[in-house]
């Protein structure tokens, strides 16, 4: 398994700035860590590691071929939840991700429904945030399966964070092979569930891993919360069971995955290793 690194390394920091540390810290893959539709100030100004999914893909592929890095999965988190608007990142930008990730060869596409933050939101019942997150996945799904991409689900809401949950959105959309799951240690955990069992439940689904530990500080909070952006801690030194996720899928041949730490090297570096030790 590869192990790459979520590029934002460096606050307010380009994309290029954001390549060169990971070159620099001996990684040779990376997310495509933070995407937007149309054009960023702030990714224009080059203080956001923001990459456009209105821009050439191929220009955006040789900027990390230039520094070593493979881009292995598109980040395309979403308000799946939320109403429709053209203010809110959901299925006109998801399936933008998918063309851009099918441009370049990259096979994974990840999205998720994240906590609910409007009113509107806030009052759908169950059946409805079920309802609602498949009929925004619906036609991304099918484009993903005439391009060759995967849309990966990620724990990060309400509906992602339970194996339940994730599931009845993989029956109402049919099951359909060109969505899976991106296993997010810490964010399951935290919304409450076991990521043991979530590796053991969607095994075969599993294609792409975002790597988090979380300090036991963290504890009263489980279950309150739908994910958080970093752990700050090495992978091995927190409360999660992260040996016991690498037991369930050191066998499965997931081909990359990311490190979700914010850290210096030596962080990074013992948590690549402690993955190694721990048979990825």
């Amino acid at each position: 398994m590869k192990i790459g690194v979520f590029l934002l390394i460096e606050p307010f920091a380009s994309v290029e700035v954001q390549l060169q540390r990971a070159q620099q810290m001996g990684f040779t893959c990376a997310d495509i860590t933070d995407t937007n539709a149309g054009g960023s100030m702030l990714g224009t100004a080059g203080f956001s590691p923001t990459v456009s999914l209105d821009d050439n893909p191929f220009a955006v592929r040789r900027l990390f071929e230039k520094y070593g890095i493979e881009p292995t999965a598109v980040c395309a988190h979403a308000g799946l939840l939320e109403p429709s608007s053209a203010g809110t990142y959901g299925t006109a930008e998801i399936m933008k991700a998918v063309q851009f990730a099918a441009a370049i060869g990259i096979k994974d596409v990840v999205t998720t429904d994240t906590d609910p933050r409007s009113a509107w939101a806030k009052s759908l019942s169950h059946q409805e945030q079920v309802f609602v997150m498949a009929e925004k996945l619906c036609v991304p799904v099918e484009m993903a399966e005439d391009y060759g991409v995967r849309i990966l689900l990620e724990p990060h809401g309400p509906i992602t964070d339970t194996i339940s949950g994730m599931q009845e959105v993989f029956d109402r959309l049919g099951n359909p092979t060109s969505l899976g799951v991106n296993l997010d240690t810490g964010n399951s955990w935290l919304g409450g569930t076991d990521p043991v069992e979530m590796a053991k439940a969607f095994k075969d689904k599993i294609y792409h891993i975002h790597w988090k530990d979380l300090a036991a500080e963290w504890e009263p909070k489980r279950g309150t919360l739908y994910g958080c952006g970093f752990s700050t801690i090495a992978l091995g030194d927190g409360v999660i069971d992260i040996k016991g996720v690498c037991d369930v899928l050191k066998d499965r041949q997931i081909s990359s995955s990311t490190l979700e730490i914010i850290g210096d090297e030596q962080i990074l570096k013992r948590s690549v290793s402690y993955l190694r030790e721990c048979g990825m």
